[in-house]
């Protein structure tokens, strides 16, 4: 099909040629003697100009696919709000390509749709020029970390899809063998284990556009397979590797939104991220920090205090007049998920702390815990009591929230970091079993490996993560490359020598035959992607995602398949 330019690539310079366009038809005006067609490529939206003593137009509707030949011209009225905006076309012939149903959603930016209806006809939302812009970002992101990265000689190596099941932290996809009845592939969580294959491989310096799967419970920044830009290097220390990765975010945003980094991050320690904000994934852009006001209210009368592990709070400024009941009970609420029983919310009004819970305090206490929290006029301070790893997220959550509430965060604003330091494990909230806090091939740190025989919790890793607006955007480790730490780890992790034989035995089989320090990390390109352009839905960012329930809406899958298919592979469903 003929076609000399797009849509809006035209401009002022172009007033004169003849061209010759293709597009969908986004909006049609008829006034008579005169017909005014925008029209849509993924470039953009021109105007064309069909006069009325133009011969053989065909019926020109909505989403209706046109070829347009003319001239163009030097509009009358510039629409500042098109990139073609000074200019139209003034069709010498039109040809009707194709036609078109009338469409179940609005294709424009701002569109009536449920999201249901969006994700159903998905080839139709992504007509949208904002749903196309997102993917423009997408690509733009992929794109600057080919080229930075292959600037610094990695290689680029695609690792397999159908691989073993390891835990690694989240429930696998499992893929039946049609061969060997009774056993299955899982689909790779991430790549980690074969990169650091490589590196043992000695490949020194790789990277992959990787897609990963994992069968976990979905929100709005999560789905079931996603992408990561996924690295590994090898000789590199903790700083050499942090400041590599910098200069690859740096390019990013440079290359993606046009937006410069400053260099280097802040590296926040992981205790000082909770402690401070109640996250390892902080917003540092407004305040609301945490205070440990334990030994301050331990002197209260309260009973419910007592015993507790952790007892803070944040203060919220001018917002006393506005908490009503009806708030501090959907604080309550909020506190009830995160496993606590409550909280207490008290005003300052005519500078004077109110509530309920002031009973239990004398004068002494409340002018303390007013000095803490630098507490005035119309503010609230808001306590929670209990563990700590209750208390902290708690908290850390109710700040991110007053933040948006309020207004405070200001739009187009990026706040870029690094947390360090993160401990090696953590005590499941449910179980209290030992778990690794990002996997089990987390280097630990140095002088802390006396603690691995005593008390694991301790012992701190050379684990980071990097964090924009509140979002873990990435994380990575400097890796054990020392088989009897890693057999170790896998100890202390509960595993048997069975379990170790029978999951990782081909890797730790490797580490005897001269592996090498190595770091690495990976970025989420979907959250990435959600970040630089403004979302909060990575479903907006992804072509074809699942909804909340898993599901895709557009194909059905996940679908029930023949009993055929189910014989070949050995596998009889259970009913529910």
């Amino acid at each position: 099909m003929e076609r000399t330019a797009r849509n809006a690539e035209l401009s002022i310079k172009n007033v004169g040629e003849s061209v010759t366009v293709v597009g969908w038809v986004s909006k049609r005006r008829n006034l008579g003697s005169i017909l005014f067609v925008d029209l849509r490529d993924r470039s953009g939206i021109v105007q064309v100009v069909i006069n009325d003593d133009l011969k053989d137009v065909p019926e020109i509707r909505n989403e209706y696919i046109l070829q347009v030949k003319g001239v163009v011209s030097k509009r009358n009225n510039p629409n500042p709000q098109l990139k073609s905006g000074e200019i139209e076309i003034v069709a010498d012939k039109v040809v009707l390509v194709n036609t078109a149903k009338t469409t179940p959603l609005i294709i424009a930016d701002e569109t009536d749709a449920l999201e249901d209806t969006r994700l159903k006809y998905r080839y139709l939302d992504l007509r949208r020029p904002i749903m196309q812009g997102y993917l423009d970002i997408r690509h733009k992101i992929k794109m600057a970390a080919h080229n930075y990265l292959d600037s610094l000689n990695f290689i680029e190596v695609e690792t397999p899809i159908l691989t073993l099941s390891t835990p690694e932290g989240a429930r696998d996809y499992l893929v039946p063998s049609r061969i060997h009845h009774g056993c299955f592939y899982a689909l790779p969580q991430s790549p980690q284990i074969f990169k650091q294959l490589l590196m043992i491989g000695g490949l020194e310096r790789y990277y992959q556009i990787a897609r990963c799967f994992r069968d976990e419970d979905l929100r709005a920044d999560r789905q079931p397979d996603f992408t990561q830009i996924d690295i590994e290097t090898s000789f590199l220390d903790q700083d050499q590797f942090l400041t590599m990765m910098e200069g690859l975010i740096k390019e990013i945003f440079k290359k993606t939104i046009n937006y410069d980094v400053k260099l280097p991050l802040r590296r926040i320690p992981y205790r000082e991220a909770m402690d401070k904000y109640g996250s390892d994934k902080p917003d540092t852009r407004f305040g609301f920090l945490l205070h440990d006001v334990k030994e301050i209210l331990l002197k209260s009368t309260f009973e419910g205090y007592q015993g507790a592990e952790a007892i803070r709070a944040i203060k919220i400024d001018g917002v006393a007049q506005n908490t009503s009941r009806k708030v501090i009970d959907g604080l309550t609420l909020e506190a009830r998920k995160f496993g606590l029983g409550g909280l207490t919310v008290l005003k300052v009004e005519n500078n004077t702390l109110t509530g309920s819970f002031i009973k239990f305090l004398n004068e002494e206490i409340i002018n303390d815990l007013m000095k803490e929290m630098d507490a005035k006029n119309d503010d609230i301070i808001i306590i929670a009591a209990g563990k700590a790893n209750r208390v902290l997220p708690l908290l850390g959550a109710l700040r991110n929230q007053y933040a948006k509430e309020l207004g405070l965060i200001k739009p187009n604003t990026y706040d870029l970091l690094w947390v360090v330091d993160f401990p090696l494990f953590e005590r499941d909230v449910e179980s209290n079993q030992i778990t690794s806090t990002h996997h089990p091939f987390t280097r630990p740190r140095d002088e802390d490996l006396k603690y691995l025989d005593t008390d694991p919790t301790k012992i701190l890793s050379y684990a980071y993560d990097i964090v924009i607006n509140g979002y873990e955007a990435g994380g990575g480790s400097l890796r054990i490359y020392n088989q009897e730490v890693q057999h170790k780890i896998f100890e202390v992790l509960g595993l048997s020598e069975e379990d170790i034989k029978r999951k990782f035995g081909f890797f730790i089989d490797a580490f005897q035959y001269g592996t090498p320090p190595h770091a690495g990390m990976a970025f989420g390109l979907d959250r990435l992607t959600m970040i630089l352009g403004q979302t909060d839905n990575i479903r907006d960012v992804i072509a074809f995602p699942k909804n909340l329930s898993a599901v895709c809406p557009m194909s059905g899958a996940p679908e029930i398949v023949d009993e055929a298919q189910l014989d070949e592979l050995g596998i009889q469903v259970k009913k529910d």
